[in-house]
Order: structure tokens, then C-alpha cells, then sequence
């Protein structure tokens, strides 16, 4: 199949899903029909559309946590305990690492092993290897919207388990689910491979049947400057709403410096809609995900609920329609039930306090808002230009040039050229361009920022800040100022 933009034809699909299906004994159990019907039966409270459009119509921010555990039964007590004691507004299905990397002899392995031990052997739930009929079971023992949360480059048959099981959000795309997570895979590979799940969704909107998807926002998690994430964001949004999907979430993560992140919040869904109308494609609804902090934590619990709270603080002020909720425990590995609810209701107390507050325009806000959109369309507009109006074919050909490029990801296919650090202030800009197709009073912009922290601190601007800021969040910091 030749990369292109355009919706697949029936025929494609049709070819590429007996070859899914027979991926894995449990793909017997899809029948688009039933499926279908299924998901009509379904309480609207249980739909995360319908859920997320009326936040949005109330500007309410959600909030939802991480969480999934090898056997069914302990998974459903693990998110009926994240519903009941931490308030959790939607609950996810995080998928174990097998599963992501489509292995799922080992997968079922680990659930044997699990099974055998008396606890969970995998770092997530096996959707595929426990089938359907067992998600069917997650969605109807609690009593919010579930989402597919994974990492998986190749999600098709996760895909069509997972939503003819009744799950009604589905995250991730064809390069946010790649780049930071994988070396050696193709981003051709990968549009292709998230192309088929978007017509799948898109196949059950035709039906009546609303599901909502959520690209990867954070990347890597570690200094990405909002222009890149959200570039990334808008591709994946458009190659979403080429192939049917009708209801978008588009994320971002934390960066640290409140104005560039609620600045970041605003632009996302204006940037999204301008380029879904330049292209022709339909009016779609588009809300917005906050990711709270993705880089290193503390490991004291009393510090890791100060940037919990502050993540929660930018996702209130910036009115994001949802918020994924750390743990105090972030820093220690999988984080108890205890801890994930903990973390949820730290983050609710603050959305809660500052529902009926924003932050005020001020010149520093504009002027950042202004920026982001200026950095943004530059990428944009490259990408499209290399494309020759396809984001598709653009977008491969965008990241063999260099025009998008995710900080310290490790795949071969990302130039990994530029280089961030933050100012004195501690929002996220660029010490080296890389081949990023700034004009000069972005750059300058950017230059002046960051040399104006090495006046504060005394040094010049070099990679040293960048080593000093990656970790200075886990010593107590946003901005890795040296030891005086």
C-alpha cells in the first residue's frame, strides 16, 4: 500500500483485517456488527465522547490516572479503587510492554505466571490475550468512561480487541507512539499501521458509534518545546480525521513555566482547527489532554505531591478538558493503589479551587501565545510543502530533513539534532535548531531567552544547562541553575 493521506479503500482494509485478526487466537471473537451494538447499549455516562463534550461545554477539567495489572479480576478492582476512593472521572487500561510490542506468547506467560505467584508479572493489562468478552467485563464493573492507554507502534489488533470489548477512547498514532518508544521501525510503517486503527474507529462512526482518540502528546516528556509536540499533534490529528474519526482529544505535556503552559493549552485545539479547515477536511470535535510532569520526580512523597499539585494548577488555570494524574511514587516504580488514588485526589482538590479562575491575558502570556503559533505553522507549513499537501507522505519526509525533531527520542528516523534548555524563567527553548525551519526572529527569540540565563547564572549557554535541567525537577528545581 502506497503512503498517502486519502482514507484506505474497502478492499485494503478488508485484506489487512483477516491478516490482523489471525494475529492472535482471541481475534476470533471480533464481530463488527455485534460490536456495534454493543457499544449502542451502552449508558451515555460510559461514553468518553459524550463525557468530554460535556466537560467542554461546562469547562470542566477531568481527571484520570495511569493504571492496569496482568489478571482481570485484580485490574477491575485496581480501577474500581481509583474510581470509588480516588475520584477518577475516567479510568484507563494501560497495556503491559508484551502486548505494545506485539508479543503475545510472553504476554501469556506472564498472565500463567501471575496466575501462579498471586500478583501482577506484567506492567500492564493484556488486552489481547484476555479477549473481548473480558473487556466487556472492565467497561460494565465500573461506572466512567474507559480508555486503551499503550505505547504500541503496531495497534491494530489491540484496536479491534479492545473496542469490540467496549472501550470508547483509544490513544496513541503513528508517530507519537514511535518515536519515543521505538529504534528501529519506520515512521512509514507506523502512519500505515495507525491509518487502519483510525478507519476502524472511523468504520464504527459511520454506525452511530462514537469513539474518541488521543494522540500521544508528551513525546519523549523531557524538554519538548511546544512547537514540536503540538506540530506532531496536528499531523496525527489530520491523518485521524482523513480516516473517519470524528472526535479528537490532542495532548501536551508539562514543560514547568505556567504561562508557556497554559499558552501551549490555548493554541493547541486553534492550530488543530485552522489546519483540519486549510486541508478541507470536516469540523471534528477537539478537546485537550494536560500530561502532568513525564520527566524525572523526586523521590520524597512530600516533593512529589508539590509537582503533582503544580501540574494540576497548569491544567486548571489553562482549562484543559482532562489531566493525567502522577503519582507520589513516580519516582519508585509502579506505584500502589493507594498511591494512584492519593495522587488523584491531590490533583481534584486543585482543579476543584481553581475551577472558577484563569489566568489573565498579560503581555508575557500574548507574546508566548504568539510564539507557539508562529513556531508551530512554520513546521507546519514545511511539512505540507514536503508533502506536496499530503501530511502523510509530508510528515515521513518532514522527519527524514529534520523539520520535526523530538529531543532525546531514540529512534533512528529522528534526527535528534536539536537542542533544548530552558531560560531563566524556566520555559523550554532551543540552544540548537537543528534543521527546525525557524526564521530569524523565532531564533532570535529564542537565542536572546536563553542568553539571558547565562547572564543570570554567570555561564554561558552549553549543553551543560541542558544536563542541569533534565534533572533538576528530582532535586527539587524547575530551572538547573549551578551550585553556587
Amino acid at each position: 500500500m502506497e503512503l498517502t493521506v486519502q482514507k484506505i479503500d474497502a478492499e485494503e482494509f478488508h485484506r489487512q483485517r483477516q491478516e490482523v485478526l489471525g494475529q492472535w487466537e482471541t481475534g476470533k471473537e471480533v464481530n463488527f456488527e455485534e460490536a456495534v451494538a454493543y457499544h449502542k447499549e451502552l449508558p451515555k455516562s460510559k461514553i468518553f465522547a459524550e463525557k468530554l463534550a460535556e466537560g467542554k461545554a461546562k469547562g470542566i477539567t477531568y481527571a484520570q490516572p495511569r493504571a492496569g495489572v496482568a489478571l482481570l479480576n485484580e485490574h477491575i478492582e485496581l480501577l474500581r479503587y481509583l474510581q470509588d476512593e480516588g475520584g477518577a472521572d475516567f479510568l484507563p487500561s494501560t497495556i503491559d510492554s508484551y502486548t505494545r510490542q506485539n508479543r503475545y506468547t510472553e504476554a501469556q506467560a506472564g498472565i500463567e505466571e501471575s496466575q501462579a505467584i498471586g500478583r501482577s508479572m506484567l506492567n500492564g493489562f493484556p488486552a489481547v490475550n484476555h479477549g473481548v468478552a473480558a473487556c466487556r467485563r472492565v467497561v460494565e464493573s465500573v461506572q466512567v468512561p474507559v480508555q486503551v492507554r499503550h505505547g504500541t507502534p503496531d495497534a491494530r489488533l489491540l484496536a479491534e480487541i479492545t473496542i469490540a470489548g467496549g472501550f470508547t477512547d483509544y490513544e496513541g498514532g503513528g508517530i507519537s507512539y514511535n518515536i519515543p518508544y521505538s529504534k528501529d521501525v519506520s515512521i512509514e510503517s507506523t502512519i500505515k499501521y495507525w491509518q487502519y486503527v483510525d478507519r476502524l474507529i472511523g468504520l464504527y462512526e459511520e454506525q452511530g458509534v462514537k469513539i474518541n482518540r488521543e494522540p500521544f502528546g508528551p513525546l519523549t516528556g523531557t524538554l519538548v518545546p511546544p512547537a514540536i509536540s503540538h506540530a506532531v499533534a496536528v499531523i496525527e490529528g489530520i491523518l485521524a480525521v482523513s480516516q473517519g474519526v470524528r472526535s479528537l482529544t490532542l495532548g501536551y505535556g508539562q514543560c514547568g513555566n505556567l504561562i508557556q503552559d497554559v499558552a501551549a493549552l490555548h493554541t493547541l485545539p486553534i492550530l488543530a482547527e485552522e489546519y483540519l479547515a486549510k486541508l478541507g477536511l470536516p469540523k471534528v470535535m477537539i478537546t485537550t489532554v494536560f500530561h502532568q510532569w513525564m520527566g524525572g520526580f523526586p523521590q520524597d512523597e512530600a516533593k512529589a505531591y508539590g509537582v503533582i499539585s503544580w501540574g494540576a494548577v497548569a491544567a486548571a488555570l489553562a482549562k484543559a478538558s482532562k489531566v493525567i494524574v502522577k503519582t507520589p511514587h513516580e519516582a519508585l516504580g509502579i506505584p500502589t493503589k493507594e498511591a494512584n488514588a492519593a495522587g488523584l485526589r491531590t490533583t481534584k482538590q486543585i482543579l476543584n479551587m481553581l475551577k472558577d479562575q484563569k489566568l489573565p491575558m498579560t503581555p508575557e502570556l500574548a507574546l508566548e501565545e504568539e510564539m507557539i503559533l508562529a513556531e508551530t505553522r512554520a513546521i507546519l507549513d514545511r511539512v505540507l510543502d514536503l508533502g506536496e499537501g499530503d501530511a502523510a507522505v509530508g510528515a515521513v519526509r518532514a522527519f527524514q530533513a529534520g523539520v520535526i525533531d523530538v529531543p532525546f527520542a531514540p529512534s533512528r528516523y529522528n534526527s535528534g539534532k536539536i537542542l533544548p534548555a530552558r531560560d531563566t524563567t524556566g520555559a523550554v527553548r532551543l540552544l540548537d535548531f537543528g534543521n527546525i525551519p525557524f526564521n530569524e526572529t523565532i531564533k532570535e527569540f529564542h537565542r536572546e531567552r536563553i542568553a539571558k540565563r547565562g547572564r543570570d547564572e554567570g555561564r554561558d549557554p552549553s549543553f551543560q544547562m541542558v544536563i542541569d535541567d533534565i534533572y533538576a525537577i528530582g532535586k527539587g528545581m524547575l530551572v538547573g541553575r549551578p551550585r553556587a
